[in-house]
């Protein structure tokens, strides 16, 4: 299976994963997205080692500039991706009621307006090509309430109900699009926590998921699906 991608938030955790899963498959081209370009780095050089063309883009994608040149850029070396997949964001836990304005403005930032940014600049060429791929990483708080992350479950809300417009809007150009909603899964977001190791799933589980849903034919999408610790939430 070779495969051009795009993915964000790759520096680390699931996105990181997820460019190893990537990078395991024969002629894989990637392009990896993230702020911290060391860490990028990094993991472009894994996903080399293992044979995948792997590019590191330093790129803030939640400056609307930014995506832009980082798209374009791409766009102008005729490179029109075979998937999009929409990692970025950040968990946020903080009691609403001492949220500031800034601090919500920042989480829809991190989690939703990045991947809105993206899809906006990418999606139109997959369209006029005929096919494509389009992930969104949601969370079971795109689903549920939680009392300590407002805004983090106003984010992931809004990125359901983002992703599920783009696959009404992509339907008939012969795009799929899917929502990955995981819940506590192993990455630096738990990496304070004293929670068990036992009790979150393996970032590659997420990886493994996307990888396998990408890999039905054309004919067939999953629109959502929810993984959740075989313990269940947190």
């Amino acid at each position: 299976m070779s495969v051009s991608a795009v993915i964000t938030g790759a520096s680390q955790g699931i996105g990181e994963a997820i460019a190893m899963a990537f990078a395991s498959q024969p002629g894989s081209r990637l392009f990896l997205l993230a702020r911290n370009e060391r860490a990028l780095k990094a993991v472009a050089g894994r996903c080399l080692a293992l044979g995948a063309h792997a590019e590191a883009i330093a790129c803030d994608l939640t400056d609307e500039v930014a995506v832009a040149q980082a798209t374009g850029d791409l766009a102008d070396r005729g490179e029109t991706p075979d998937l999009l997949i929409n990692n970025a964001g950040r968990f946020v836990e903080q009691e609403l009621f001492s949220t500031t304005a800034a601090e919500f403005r920042d989480a829809l930032d991190a989690n939703l307006t990045s991947a809105f940014l993206m899809t906006r600049a990418l999606a139109p060429a997959m369209m006029e090509r005929g096919h494509g791929t389009i992930f969104f990483m949601g969370s079971v708080a795109s689903r549920e309430g939680y009392p300590l992350c407002g805004s983090y479950c106003a984010a992931k809300h809004g990125l359901l109900g983002l992703a599920r417009s783009v696959r009404l809007a992509t339907q008939n150009a012969g795009l799929r699009v899917t929502t990955i909603m995981p819940g506590a899964t192993e990455s630096p977001s738990w990496s304070t926590s004293e929670v068990s190791k036992a009790r979150l799933m393996p970032a590659e589980d997420i990886a493994q998921s996307v990888l396998s849903i990408y890999q039905l034919s054309s004919r067939s999408v999953v629109e959502e699906i929810v993984l959740r610790p075989v313990g269940g939430d947190l």
